[in-house]
This record gives structure tokens, C-alpha cells and sequence, in this order.
């Protein structure tokens, strides 16, 4: 639903942002949401906090040990550029 008339800013694009863990103002900010006519201005805001109260979308949980990567010292040693397969393509 659209809730920010001036600047088309549906609950949705809200909600993502506050389920990004960002404040009101910071998404009023980023979205310009309530900063026209101001009449969405409540209904943002309820969007905002019912999304805090519900907490984050997805949190990333690894109870697994860390893992050590070992990281290419340049491009070419990289698995995910073969080198060797482009440059017979050129």
C-alpha cells in the first residue's frame, strides 16, 4: 500500500528499511517520506514501530566453528575467474 502519496513510498519499502535496523528519521532521510504534506507522516512511523517490535526479517546464525579462508594473492589464482579459459576465448 502506498503511504507516502507525495513521494510514492509504499509499507513495504518502509518495512524493508526498518527491518534493516534503520531509525524513522533515518528512513524519512533516505526515503523522503513525510516530508511534503506530512499527512503520512503517523502512518510511517506505525509501519516503523511495528516492524521494530516484530525484529529483524532474517538474522544469519552459524553455530558452526569458524571457518579459515584462504584468499587468492591475485586475480589469476582465483577458482571463480578461470584466466586460463578467457584468455583462449579472446
Amino acid at each position: 500500500m502506498i503511504v507516502c502519496v507525495c513521494r510514492r513510498v509504499s509499507d513495504r519499502e518502509i518495512a524493508r528499511h526498518a527491518h534493516a535496523g534503520m531509525s524513522f528519521d533515518e528512513i524519512q532521510f533516505e526515503l523522503g517520506v513525510a516530508t511534503q504534506c506530512g499527512r503520512c507522516e503517523q502512518c510511517a512511523r506505525d509501519v516503523v514501530s511495528q516492524c521494530c517490535a516484530s525484529g529483524p526479517v532474517a538474522a544469519l546464525h552459524n553455530e558452526s566453528a569458524p571457518k579459515t579462508i584462504q584468499l587468492a594473492n591475485s586475480i589469476t589464482e582465483s577458482q571463480a575467474w578461470n584466466s586460463s579459459l578467457h584468455s583462449q576465448v579472446v
